[in-house]
């Protein structure tokens, strides 16, 4: 059976799967790994709207929440962003051992620093400016017992998600070009319009144009304007 992950979900990639938590607040789900090789393939295949939680070194669960592409990872609500650390704390042997933890949390586009001595769903930072932190004092269980109850498992084809979200974003990408050409060219059109009248008007100004009162006073005859012309 396959699933997608919607957005706004907090998800946990599982040894058989990916968890989901449906979360209670901006409505958003939570999705997390619970074996590296699932870890590896969200990483591979994340989207530019997933964003990434684990205990500051130690070793965790990778929790992600995808937003809507109308959101940045500033417009996180709180009590999303403790969902998110709680289940970090709760799927880290040490971590969930000890109190006063740090979670690190950041977007995962151009984010990670991946090197060929890593090992499967090990990753770095490019920038640690970039990523940040949320304390976590001590465990919280009703936290924990709400997302384990309402958690669903299911088996998403990742790579083949993000090759319909690419192929969806390029189809975006064209018609907004489309559109811009588009417009570009009436503006162009208007341009040549408003250049073409205001010559029209330059030609039709009194001061440069001939009233027959004027040819009677300067020829005496039709044969003398025609003399003239040729």
């Amino acid at each position: 059976i396959r699933a997608s992950i919607s957005n706004n979900q907090i998800s946990v990639c599982s040894e058989d799967g990916v968890l989901l938590y449906p979360a209670l607040h901006q409505g958003t789900h939570q999705f997390m790994g619970r074996d590296k090789f699932e870890n590896e393939d969200l990483i591979k295949y994340g989207l530019p709207e997933d964003i990434w939680f684990h205990v500051d070194k130690l070793s965790s669960a990778h929790v992600y929440v995808r937003l809507n592409k109308d959101e940045t990872i500033e417009d996180i609500e709180p009590e999303t962003l403790e969902d998110c650390a709680q289940l970090c704390k709760a799927n880290s042997i040490l971590g969930n051992k000890k109190n006063n933890l740090d979670i690190v949390y950041t977007n995962t586009l151009g984010k990670f620093a991946k090197t060929a001595t890593m090992d499967v769903g090990q990753i770095g930072f490019h920038n640690d400016k970039e990523v940040k932190r949320i304390r976590v004092e001590s465990r919280c269980n009703e936290i924990c017992n709400r997302l384990n109850k309402t958690k669903d498992e299911r088996y998403p084809d990742l790579q083949a998600e993000r090759g319909e979200y690419d192929a969806e974003c390029k189809k975006q990408r064209q018609a907004a070009a489309r559109e811009q050409k588009k417009a570009e060219l009436a503006e162009a059109q208007e341009r040549e319009k408003q250049k073409e009248m205001r010559s029209y008007s330059s030609i039709m100004q009194e001061d440069t144009m001939t009233s027959n009162k004027d040819l009677k006073q300067k020829y005496n005859s039709v044969q003398d304007y025609e003399d003239d012309f040729m």
